[in-house]
């Protein structure tokens, strides 16, 4: 009985030497999602992570990587002292019109997950932009019009597809005479 006992307290201890540590043990963000709220179209903005080591070991933030391109992480790359704080900034470059939500991925040193945190808004057209940058996709009618006129003239003067397929005739016709036997 005293040898099971012993045997189980050892995997016990060995287990908990050798288990990873999760992230949440060692560092606490100050908030995992950032709203930047409506930003104008072309203009990057960026959002700062906060986060404190809560171990009494020194926490290295080994990689803090975005999941798309429209993200650039740079993080403290030097050891954050126990209690003290340390910053990941994400900067979006607002490209395309509408709603987002961009995820980073943020590994620290010693621990076996990741962590993931997030950067949404909203954007929107630059008020101040010329009215070509900001016009709808879709064309007004008159130059929907313009298109159609361009396209009948093109189709009245351009040869159709069945002639450019048919052989050249030829200026000269052979005659053939056929002879008969009496």
């Amino acid at each position: 009985m005293k040898k099971l006992v012993f045997a189980l307290a050892t995997f016990a201890i060995t287990t908990g030497v050798f288990a990873q540590k999760k992230s949440d043990d060692v560092a606490k963000f100050k908030t995992e999602s950032i709203d930047l709220g409506k930003l104008i179209q072309n203009t990057p903005v960026p959002a700062i992570f906060e986060v404190t080591n809560v171990s009494k070991e020194n926490l290295i933030i080994e990689q803090a990587n975005p999941t798309c391109g429209c993200t650039i992480g740079e993080y403290t790359k030097t050891p954050i002292a126990p209690g003290e704080i340390g910053t990941i900034k994400a900067t979006y470059n607002a490209k395309n019109l509408g709603m987002f939500e961009k995820h980073l991925t943020v590994k620290f040193a010693g621990c076996d997950d990741m962590k993931s945190i997030t950067i949404k808004g909203e954007v929107i057209a630059d008020p101040n932009a010329p009215a070509a940058t900001a016009a709808p996709a879709t064309a007004s009618p008159v130059a929907e019009k313009q298109i159609a006129e361009k396209a009948a003239t093109l189709e009245t003067t351009s040869p159709s597809k069945s002639d450019a397929k048919a052989p050249a005739k030829k200026s000269a016709s052979k005659s053939t005479t056929t002879l008969k036997k009496p």
